[in-house]
């Protein structure tokens, strides 16, 4: 009896510390968007699915060149952020013929070079506590 009453007891605790554990936010601001047109779109990655299907993904407004949103439910574990301005409010960056893009975009860290955004360049770690980022396009 004293097993299984052990058991629960462990049991209830992994629960509680596993769904307490996944309640940390990642806010994320763009602070230099050049026009109050379209919207700002965010989408959060982890290694595994980054540049493909996001995690969460999230359009914000944009007021006095600002624009912000917040990630929740968050599990500890490394992200990266990546996000573009969406002037033209279709809801998809686009794109030069030469495959530049039209629209301005950032990620996490800032890190701008040549060529699509590089993981290992945007990713941050969100471990104890809730993260705010800014971004710059």
């Amino acid at each position: 009896m004293k097993f299984i009453t052990a058991l629960l007891t462990v049991l209830v605790l992994s629960v509680t510390n596993s769904l307490t554990a996944q309640n940390k936010t990642i806010t994320a601001t763009v602070v230099n968007v050049t026009s109050i047109d379209g919207k700002v779109g965010f989408a959060l990655y982890n290694k595994a699915n980054f540049m493909k299907k996001p995690l969460q993904a999230k359009n914000a407004k944009i007021i006095e060149g600002k624009s912000t949103i917040t990630f929740e439910n968050l599990p500890d574990g490394e992200y990266a952020i990546i996000c573009y301005h969406d002037k033209n409010d279709n809801n998809r960056m686009d794109f030069e013929p030469n495959g530049m893009p039209k629209e301005d975009y950032g990620t996490s860290n800032n890190v701008m070079s040549f060529g699509p955004p590089q993981f290992n360049d945007a990713k941050f770690l969100l471990t104890t506590k809730n993260i705010s980022l800014d971004i710059r396009f």
